[in-house]
This record gives structure tokens, sequence and C-alpha cells, in this order.
């Protein structure tokens, strides 16, 4: 039976369908999405000021204790496994619809990856989340589409182009700062002999100095932003629109850009490699599993001493190194402890244990869209002043009783909804707007007249 253009793209212009899902892929998404939480958190219900005495100034306190788990086991990584299935995800949305002809890929996938930048300067300037990752991605992504058919090992280089890129900024910040420290430590030497101070000798003490000061939390500022942040919806909105527009800009080109097209492009080279999908045996990825954490478990508890003596005393860490440990290490640790996490998660997966978790996990990878943008209102509704107000009431440790508490909604509520819609809210609005058309989105009973063949998702 012959099929004619028109309706061949007809067909392929529509969402997969949600047999033909990769669970696995949910799963870890569900995952990463869940994890990713554990990092905002602070940056929702605390002052930024406080942050770094609250984790180190008082060691082996709850605060202290809870921020040495999280650093070491899930900051950064949870992230880097996000970043990972997107690029992943790349690849998975177009090779599935360069399968029928007439259909241009180019032309859905970045009809996608521009609603993506809108959504994000929604979540960053409307429903005010300065931690947005929405706009970084979708940018991102403007850059990945000619990647999509790269071999694994080019792949592979190319993240290891943007690794390289971040260790060589990040050392050049460490060096700035140290070259600060050894010119003040110079002015201190001739002050000691009594000299008299050029008016560049001066401005290097005051730099330095500089440095100094904003290390530290300065407590007229944090109550200001207390106060503001406690404030009715245009003050909050004015608070972080400065914040939102450098992190969206200077921030974004300097490091964001970088930090998630690197793992967007392993990601790619990954699921080539079958690493995502349950290709691998089981002792793949056990080896997985060991190395990963075998790796980035001591070497993140090493720079997490690291860090806390930088804390302590930021002036004799530069004096004591030559390169700057935690952005050095930074993707190795990252990346291990990803691998690590991916190793566990597909041993449990495959291994059929914990299913009512999993599949649970699996609901909320499936709606990860929506249930990123409802962490912000669930965290702005809890802790900005035009909500419940509790910005800045609860310590550090205390913030992860709310993340549990999301957790747990976000577990159940995610499959109990999906029994009855065959999208997230923002899954099929985003779908919609794609492929401009309104997508089904109630689940129509199968003794229903109108019921549907294809269940899709």
């Amino acid at each position: 039976m012959e099929t004619s253009a028109s309706t061949a793209t007809a067909e392929t212009l529509r969402p997969v369908d949600r047999a033909d899902r990769i669970r696995s892929i949910d799963v870890i998404r569900g995952v990463a999405l869940l994890g990713i939480l554990m990092m905002n958190i602070p940056y929702f219900g605390l002052p930024e000021g406080i942050l770094g005495s609250l984790k180190f100034d008082h060691p082996g306190d709850a605060n202290y204790l809870t921020h040495q788990v999280i650093e070491i086991l899930f900051s950064g990584k949870m992230r880097a496994l996000f970043s990972m299935l997107f690029g992943a995800g790349v690849i998975l949305l177009t090779t599935r619809k360069e399968h029928s002809a007439g259909l241009s890929v180019a032309d859905i996938y970045y009809r996608r990856i521009l609603w993506m930048v809108l959504f994000g300067v929604i979540d960053a300037y409307v429903l005010l989340w300065a931690g947005d990752i929405l706009y970084a991605y979708g940018l991102c992504g403007l850059f990945l589409f000619p990647f999509r058919k790269l071999a694994p090992r080019y792949l592979m280089l190319a993240s290891l182009v943007c690794f390289t890129v971040l260790i060589v900024k990040g050392n050049l910040r460490f060096y700035d700062s140290k070259g600060k420290r050894e010119a003040y430590l110079k002015v201190v030497a001739l002050e000691k002999q009594k000299k008299k101070l050029t008016d560049a000798q001066k401005e290097d003490k005051k730099a330095w100095e500089t440095v100094v000061k904003n290390g530290k939390p300065d407590q007229k500022k944090i109550d200001e932003e207390i106060k503001k942040v406690r404030s009715g919806y245009p003050t909050v909105w004015a608070f972080y629109l400065p914040i939102n527009s450098e992190i969206q800009s200077e921030v974004m080109y300097n490091f964001y850009f970088w930090d998630a097209i690197e793992m967007m492009f392993l990601g790619m080279a990954l699921y080539r490699l079958g690493v995502f999908t349950g290709r691998l045996r089981r002792r793949g990825y056990l080896a997985l599993l060991l190395i990963g954490y075998g790796i980035g478990l001591p070497l993140g508890w090493w720079v997490h001493q690291e860090t806390a003596a930088s804390h302590a005393d930021f002036g004799r860490y530069l004096d004591s190194h030559f390169w700057a440990p935690n952005r050095t290490t930074y993707d190795i640790r990252r990346v291990t402890m990803a691998l690590g996490h991916v190793g566990l998660i597909m041993i449990v997966y495959q291994s059929g244990w914990l299913r009512w978790l999993t599949g649970a996990l699996s609901a909320v990878g499936q709606m990860a869209f929506s249930n990123y943008v409802m962490q912000t209102l669930i965290c702005t509704f809890i802790f900005f002043g035009y909500g419940l107000g509790n910005f800045g009431k609860l310590t550090y440790y205390e913030l992860y009783y709310v993340v549990a508490g999301i957790w747990i909604f976000q577990l159940i509520g995610s499959p109990l909804w999906l029994r009855f819609f065959y999208f997230g809210p923002l899954e099929w609005a985003w779908r919609s707007l794609t492929y401009w058309k309104r997508q089904p989105f109630r689940i129509v009973q199968p003794d229903s007249e109108t019921a549907v063949s294809g269940v899709q998702a």
C-alpha cells in the first residue's frame, strides 16, 4: 500500500509512542531531576552570603556533615547526568525522525530548542529561579545538531576540548587571585621595612583586602537580602533581575555553556555506546560503578577538605598551592561519580530490584520538564515573600527536609498523573508548540469509541 509523502510527514510529526520510550533513560533522568534539587535548595532558601559559613565554620556539626555528603556524592554529578541525557536525547530525537522521508529534522529540532530557550527565560524572569538551566541547555542545544552523527570517539574528543577549556579558565582565575595575594605580601613586606608605598602598591594592597572582605559574610547585605526576598513579588523580581541578567550573560558564556555542552557531548557518545539503553552486560555496569566510585569518592573527599581549608584561610590556601585543586579535578570527579551512579542505577534496573521505585522514577523522568518547573513553583512559594516567606529561616541541613517532602510528592504524583494523561502538562505544551498541533492529552479509555490505538508519550 503506497503512502504519500504528505501522509508520511504527518504520521512522523508526532511525539514518540510511550511503548517506544527507553525506560532506563527515564529512570536515570528521574534520579537526576530529583538529585538536582539537592543543589538548588540552598539558593532557594538561604542568602548566598551565609552559605559558606554554614557549610564550613563548625566541622562535624549537622550542616558540615550534610554538605560533605552532598558535595562528595551529588554536587555537580546530578547536573552532569541531566546534561548527558540531554545530549543523548538529541540523537534519540533526530535519528527517530530521520527514519521517515520528507520530514525536516532540523525544523523540528530547532523548534523544540527555541521553545526551551523561551521557557528558560520565563523560569528565570517570571518564576524567579536564578539557577535555571533551561536557558543554558537551549543555547547549548543550538550548537549540537551538526554533531549528531559523529562517532563516539569524536564526541568524546569534543567533550575533552571543553574539559580543557574549563580547566584553563578555572586555573586562570586561581592565578589571578594568587597574583593579588603575592602582590599584597610584597606590599606588607615593604610596610614592615617602613618604606613609602607607591599608588600602584596601595592599589595592590586594596585589591587583596577586597578579595578577603568579599569572602566574609556581610551581615548588612544578608539582612537586606532576607528582607527583599520575603517581600512581595515586585520587590523579589527587582532583586533577582540583575542576578538573572548576570547569570544568563557573563556567567553563561564564561562557565555554564562549557559546563553543559561538555557533558552533552559525552552523553551523546555514551548513548551511541549503549550505556544508557542497557546494552552493556551486568559486569559492564559493575565496572562503571566500581571504577567511578573508586576514583570519585576519594577524590571528592580530598577536595572537600581542600575547600574547607580554602574557606578557613584563603590566603594560606593560595600560598600552599600552585594549581587549583577544586577546578582542575571538578570534571573528573563529577564524570566518575556520575558514571558510578549510572552503573548502580542500571544494575538495579536490570536486576528488577525495587520495581516500585524504578517505576516511580521512570514517571518522574517522563515528566522531567514539568517536575523541574514544579520544583521552582514549590520552592518559591515556600521561601519567597509572596508565598510562605520562609527565606533565611531554616539552617542548611533543615532545607533537606523540604527536599525529601518534594521528592515524595513527585514520586507519588508523577505515576498518578500518567495514569490519566499522556504527558506532563509542560511536556504537552512543549510538544504541541513544537509540532504546531494540539497533541492528545487525556488518556481515552480503550472501550471508548474515540480510543486511540497508539498511546503517545
